[in-house]
């Protein structure tokens, strides 16, 4: 999108900084989070570890029981000094995954919804929705009402409606969920262009990793209420550091000891690479790297090993199989043609001999 601009231009404490403490009993929340103003920062994790609580608590819809939230260098949560900013009172913008627009009013009267309760007349919100629309391309519907607008649509008055009140924070639920798929390609596009002109905070969660990759400028993934890895797309991608990371970017991933350019996984299992690698490392590779063969490989391929298959799906224009390790049980994909997967004649059961060229394995350490 754009590099970050906290560093130039932006004055001290500008921006988001949070640490994010909420105790549920059987669930613990603890994440840190710093975003610099013009920034877009994505959350991502599976279900159940924490993204959606984490945007609640900087909404102030979930308060914290511990940490602080603050915005531009104003507090506004630290339990600890007992300082609650209400919900109503933060420069907080929010789009909602179904956009919950007012099905009663037309759309300049949901744009002008935020303003008017912050103060402003009539005739001012009005103003400034009838301004929002007209920039969101949108003039021509300032008069419909949310049943009678586009998916797209709806996505940009509720976009328009959370800028009206200016928030310093703005915050985006699965802001693409509730769109199909040919809608999602298009309105993503527009997203990002709006994003990209967005001068605070932007904070979205998404369970789509093409949304994260291609709205956000960095990523933070948390797992079971904590950050396991944050950095750029381009860096997430290259060097995921858990299986839902590696899943995420589709790729293989194994953890194990490294010593020069082997890396050994377990007791069954050790992988030659390209890289120099010394103590704890992790080796990651593509599906679409594996090859399979009913007997025992002759290539050149350094590592090969016997692997059951457990499963097989369309995956594109290509079949995902998935395999076990014979010896070990470690999980392995595989992203083979149809063709290449009628004449091996494989199916769920079989042994097989899986091989990864050296060179088409990524270690790095752990």
């Amino acid at each position: 999108m754009r590099p970050p601009t906290g560093a130039a231009g932006a004055r001290p404490g500008a921006g988001l900084a949070a640490h994010l403490v909420l105790d549920r009993g059987a669930f613990t929340l603890d994440v840190r989070l710093t975003v610099a103003p013009g920034e877009v920062l994505a959350l991502l994790g599976p279900n159940g570890a924490g993204k959606t609580t984490s945007l609640r608590a900087l909404a102030g819809l979930a308060p914290l029981t511990g940490g602080y939230l603050r915005l531009d260098g104003t507090t506004l949560e630290e339990p600890a000094a007992r300082r609650r900013t209400p919900p109503e009172r933060r420069p907080v913008g929010v789009i909602f995954q179904d956009y919950l627009l007012f099905p009663h009013l037309t759309a300049l009267d949901n744009v002008a919804f935020g303003p008017r309760c912050h103060g402003a007349s009539r005739a001012r919100a009005r103003a400034v929705a009838a301004d929002l629309l007209a920039r969101m391309g949108l003039a021509d519907h300032a008069g419909v009402k949310p049943r009678r607008l586009s998916g797209g649509q709806a996505q940009r008055v509720a976009l328009a409606r959370a800028l009206a009140i200016e928030p310093r924070l703005l915050l985006l639920d699965e802001p693409l969920a509730a769109l199909d798929a040919l809608a999602r390609l298009d309105v993503r596009a527009e997203l990002r262009r709006r994003l990209a002109a967005f001068e605070a905070v932007a904070v979205l969660v998404t369970h789509d990793p093409l949304d994260a990759m291609v709205l956000a400028d960095r990523l933070v993934v948390i797992e079971h209420g904590r950050v396991v890895q944050e950095g750029t797309p381009a860096e997430i991608a290259r060097r995921p550091r858990t299986d839902y990371v590696a899943r995420l970017v589709g790729l293989n991933l194994y953890q194990g000891v490294a010593d020069g350019a082997t890396v050994r996984v377990g007791s069954a299992l050790a992988f030659t690479t390209t890289e120099q690698v010394s103590g704890a490392a992790f080796v990651a590779f593509a599906p679409s790297a594996v090859t399979l063969s009913v007997r025992r490989p002759e290539s050149s391929a350094r590592n090969a090993w016997r692997a059951r298959i457990t499963g097989l799906e369309s995956h594109g224009d290509r079949i995902r199989v998935a395999l076990a390790g014979a010896a070990d049980g470690l999980p392995l994909a595989a992203d083979l043609t149809t063709v290449a997967v009628a004449e091996l004649g494989l199916q769920t059961g079989a042994e097989v001999w899986a091989q990864v060229k050296a060179a088409q394995t990524h270690a790095y350490p752990a």
